[in-house]
């Protein structure tokens, strides 16, 4: 069954009252150990959200690509950036992670996303001459758009997980492609205030060298490791969480933003930023076995618990950036056990399906009267990651 537009009405309709009935049908405290709602109710949230995203922001014109926002603006452009887009295929992919019938049904919608996710892709490449994902479409559904580091990388991860999914060699080879824009992205001038780091983004208007950057750049690089045995990528993974703590670890025990190339630092501290380190200090750990970045891992994701979620600044942070950090705390937790990031994740899901969602369209948003195609897929993505099976997370990022 195709879950898309394209399916027709009739059968979106149908899923979506489906899913509506089964999440009201299952007690909130249903799930197997009691810790928070059941993986069949999270199924449920998981399917009517992404059949609201399909109904309001999915464009179904044969281009495979989305709007920005629903309802659109005046100025809105046809179509939306590649980073919104890159969540909806994230979501997606997550969606075909649950468990039985109901995620090998998303196996077609998942091969819309690449289809819609190739409008994106430079083969002649930008400015270090190799190829990449614009971050607007290209002709004939855009007009390009520069290239951003952080962007490729989510596709790049995004590519591994569906890898470790299904061996889809394919997907792997883009990863390593995507790897080597990311390298050619390290800042490599030793007159810079903290040389190194990835710049965020190729564009001449920002000089930026981020967390957001440069640790899925080491997160990328730690799984295709572990797929290839090559030392030169855990050479690189190695390197690029060292420049990272060494410049943007604050003393809190979490990660500031950026730092820019007059050594001023973005002391921002954004929950996904936390999120990749945990990841990554996970994944180094599964590869190379040295418990010291279990430990690295554990601390991070434990300050970032306490600010967060103690003392409560979650509900400040976006929804999109939430769903990165959370999926990276399961990627922990399928390593330690316990389930104490997936009861808060659980949590944050039922207060957005409470309090963020409207009934009527299905669709979530922070209050602004619009609904991101971020905010929507990064939901769908907290719902059907929540939805797997415990020990699936362990293909995440």
């Amino acid at each position: 069954m195709r879950f898309t537009r394209a399916a027709g009405a009739r059968s979106v309709g149908t899923v979506a009252a489906l899913a509506c009935v089964l999440a009201a049908a299952v007690p909130a405290s249903a799930s197997e150990d009691g810790s928070g709602t059941s993986p069949r109710t999270q199924q449920a949230r998981a399917v009517a959200s992404y059949e609201a995203m399909q109904e309001h922001l999915y464009v179904d014109d044969g281009s495979g690509l989305y709007r920005e926002r629903y309802p659109s603006g005046a100025e809105d452009r046809p179509y939306s950036y590649e980073w919104p887009f890159s969540q909806a295929h994230v979501a997606t992919l997550d969606l075909t992670g649950m468990p039985g019938r109901a995620g090998r049904s998303f196996t077609d919608d998942l091969a819309d996303r690449s289809v819609g996710q190739e409008r994106f892709w430079n083969a002649d490449g930008g400015t270090t001459g190799l190829p990449a994902y614009d971050s607007y479409a290209r002709a004939p559904y855009g007009d390009e758009g520069d290239i951003f580091y952080d962007d490729n990388e989510w596709v790049a991860l995004a590519k591994v997980q569906q890898h470790l999914a299904t061996g889809d060699r394919a997907a792997l080879e883009r990863a390593e492609e995507i790897f080597e824009l990311v390298v050619s992205g390290w800042d490599t001038d030793p007159d810079h205030p903290a040389p190194g780091g990835v710049f965020w983004t190729q564009a001449p208007w920002s000089t930026d060298r981020n967390t957001v950057s440069t640790m899925p750049g080491a997160q990328l690089a730690t799984r295709l490791y572990m797929l290839t045995g090559e030392e030169r990528y855990l050479d690189w993974a190695e390197r690029m969480v060292g420049w990272t703590d060494e410049h943007l670890l604050a003393p809190n025990g979490l990660y500031w933003d950026n730092v820019k190339l007059d050594g001023s630092i973005d002391r921002t501290q954004w929950s996904y930023n936390q999120g990749v380190p945990v990841g990554t200090y996970t994944l180094l750990y599964e590869a190379t076995g040295e418990e010291r970045y279990l430990e690295k891992a554990e601390a991070i994701a434990a300050a970032s618990y306490r600010f967060y979620v103690t003392e409560g600044r979650l509900a400040g942070q976006p929804m999109f950036f939430n769903s990165i950090w959370f999926k990276n705390l399961l990627l922990l937790e399928s390593v330690t056990g316990g389930h104490t990031y997936r009861d808060a994740m659980a949590d944050y899901a039922d207060t957005q399906w409470r309090e963020a969602r409207d009934s009527g369209t299905g669709l979530f948003d922070a209050g602004d009267e619009h609904t991101e195609l971020l905010e929507q897929a990064a939901m769908v993505q907290i719902y059907a990651t929540l939805a797997w099976p415990r020990g699936k997370a362990s293909i995440l990022y």
